[in-house]
């Protein structure tokens, strides 16, 4: 037999998840919008390693000038790059933030010489970034950069021609601004790993403590 004590649970039990699950799924909805929002390319495209149907994405917004962002690339990308990316498991796009004119300008000259040349122009910068972010006067920064680059075959000409370029000035800057602007992005390095955030210079150990879930290892 129901009594009304019965009957009142249960509808406060019915009327609590009413209320309950348009909220979830309304919150489910956000994190798909949100995820969906975040592979969307900037106005100059991303450079995507890895293969598309990899279980795990990684999007790092970082900044050429930003020094745990080079030692990143210096001391966990190599191995992120062999353990995941070559074997297909894991699929990276690095997305501008420039947190400094130098900055942008390093990012242009990845840019100006098409997609095959973006990562060895900015694992170059990155491995070398104390010999041109931070270079001593009378020397200045975009003359150590110019120097620097003559090793990825950009001279003198195309040099100048890249950072006169206001298609890419105004396109590095686009994927920061959103990057701030929808995605909160607000230091270097961050990353997005299958959506979730994750601030700050990472380990290869703490990128497998997230990775290694996702694919069941």
């Amino acid at each position: 037999m129901i009594t009304r004590r019965d009957a009142l649970k249960a509808t406060g039990f019915a009327l609590g998840a009413a209320i309950l699950l348009p909220k979830l799924t309304l919150s489910a909805l956000a994190e798909g919008e949100n995820a969906a929002a975040l592979m969307q390319p900037g106005p100059l495209g991303d450079v995507w390693l890895g293969p598309k149907d990899a279980k795990v994405t990684i999007i790092e917004y970082a900044s050429m000038t930003c020094s745990h962002c080079a030692a990143f690339h210096r001391l966990t990308w190599p191995a992120l790059k062999e353990r995941y990316i070559d074997t297909g498991k894991v699929r990276f796009t690095l997305r501008e933030f420039p947190l400094d004119p130098l900055a942008t300008a390093a990012f242009m000259l990845a840019r100006c010489d098409g997609d095959a040349k973006y990562y060895p122009i900015t694992d170059l910068l990155f491995d070398q970034q104390q010999n041109w972010a931070f270079v001593q006067k009378p020397q200045s920064p975009v003359d150590a950069l110019e120097g620097l680059l003559r090793q990825a075959g950009i001279n003198k000409e195309k040099f100048e021609a890249c950072l006169k370029d206001q298609k890419l000035y105004a396109g590095v800057n686009a994927v920061k601004q959103r990057g701030l602007d929808v995605f909160k992005v607000d230091s270097t390095p961050t990353f997005f790993i299958n959506g979730e955030r994750y601030k700050g210079e990472m380990t290869i150990e703490g990128m497998e403590k997230v990775i290694k879930p996702i694919l069941g290892a």
